[in-house]
């Protein structure tokens, strides 16, 4: 799947890209969850992902470099975000045993859609319509006192609010 992904962003041609993908691969973007709990709560479920956001909004719009851009990137936020701790759970014979699970180590504590533009824009140049969807595509999960800024933002750049119903499509029908 990564080799896809890679392909992808490579086909957008944008500036910048390749020093983008070389970021990418210095991190743990490949091999990271998805979440430590939701969705994609295993080895590669960002990929997994990011993959079926981009298969679901280009049945949404047309298909192009932006759609591409935002729904592979819109969690970019996520690499080197998620750290493997271990706890004590019962296994199937009631034995004690240390097992792995993931939690969260943010160094770069920026927020979530707006630390992923700001990564993006380290490496290449954004559109406005492609900011505003990544910056907004967590939608009506953000806090309430957001929501007049979020629906104008819907209203300006509809793709925002595709990206939105992509990424939740992804987390509760697909599970990743």
């Amino acid at each position: 799947m990564k080799e896809e992904f890679i392909a992808l962003l490579r086909q957008t041609n944008r500036e910048g890209m390749e020093q983008l993908i070389e970021f990418l691969n210095k991190t743990d973007f490949f091999e990271a969850p998805a979440s430590t709990r939701f969705h994609g709560c295993f080895k590669g479920g960002l990929v997994e992902h990011s993959m079926k956001v981009y298969e679901i909004l280009k049945t949404k719009t047309e298909d192009n470099d932006s759609v591409k851009i935002i729904a592979l990137l819109h969690d970019v936020c996520k690499a080197n975000f998620y750290k493997v701790d271990y706890r004590n759970a019962k296994n199937e014979q009631g034995v004690w045993e240390k097992v792995p699970y993931y939690t969260v180590e943010d160094t770069i504590p920026y927020g979530h859609g707006e630390k992923s533009v700001m990564m993006l824009s380290e490496f290449i140049k954004l559109t406005p319509e492609e900011r505003y969807a990544i910056r907004w595509h967590m939608g009506f999960t953000e806090p309430k006192e957001l929501y007049t800024t979020i629906g104008q933002a819907y209203k300006k750049y509809p793709i925002a609010l595709l990206v939105h119903e992509a990424d939740l499509e992804a987390t509760y029908f697909y599970d990743i």
